[in-house]
């Protein structure tokens, strides 16, 4: 394996679109890949790249093995449709001794099964119409990361009744409960964020905080 000291790796186990979305953002990282699927065409955008990419045809251990995912920090399985094959990959890889496996799934039934073996679960097409949902429906939201069922991240074009206004003068926390993390301007963003801070119409705010009281923020102005 060559893998560069102090590097960590990472395996993807499926090279769909998830799969290979992940891989390409792995390696835009500078992180070294090893990545496996049965489709020689899927694996093709990888195969110019740094990443070390094998063609299987079963998800056995011995075949899991000699590609050296075994030595992986983290494996992520982009097997979606074949749950079968999707568990067997999770399964194997973790008695291999990797510690951390993460699956996406297509399932409620499909994420309890692999978090009972010891897997952690992505449902990425969920977490899209989620974020879709928001953009259409909150005209002030731009985009939103979701840290659990309770909590996110949410950015949001700045409220024309704050333009001009002083961080300090809003009082955010205090009335609403939430926090301003950053303020974008012109694709920047800043975290250099103050109570004398002065807010503008064409900026995007960083705000975290948990859903409710994203809500009531954003409901309290005008759309």
């Amino acid at each position: 394996m060559r893998k560069k000291e102090g590097n960590k790796v990472f395996g993807v186990i499926g090279t769909g679109r998830f799969g290979l979305a992940v891989a390409q953002e792995l390696l835009e990282r500078g992180k070294y890949v090893i990545a496996l699927d049965q489709d020689t065409q899927r694996l093709k955008p990888l195969y110019d790249t740094d990443a070390e990419v094998f063609v299987i045809n079963d998800l056995s251990k011995e075949s899991l093995m000699e590609t050296g995912i075994q030595d992986a920090d983290a494996v992520i399985v982009g097997i979606g449709k074949d749950v079968e094959s999707s568990i067997l990959a999770a399964l194997n890889t973790l008695e291999l001794g990797v510690k951390s496996v993460i699956c996406k799934v297509i399932s409620e039934d499909h994420a309890k099964i692999l978090k009972k073996i010891g897997a952690d679960v992505v449902f990425p097409e969920t977490e899209i119409g989620k974020r879709t949902a928001i953009r259409i429906s909150e005209k002030l939201a731009e985009d939103i990361l979701p840290l659990s069922e309770e909590f996110s991240i949410i950015q949001i074009r700045t409220p024309r009744e704050l333009d001009e206004m002083c961080v300090k003068d809003i009082k955010i926390r205090e009335r609403f409960g939430i926090t301003l993390i950053a303020v974008v301007r012109d694709g920047r963003a800043s975290g250099s964020v103050g109570p004398d801070t002065v807010l503008h119409a064409d900026e995007i705010l960083v705000l975290s905080g948990s859903n409710k009281d994203l809500d009531k923020f954003q409901s309290s102005f005008s759309h």
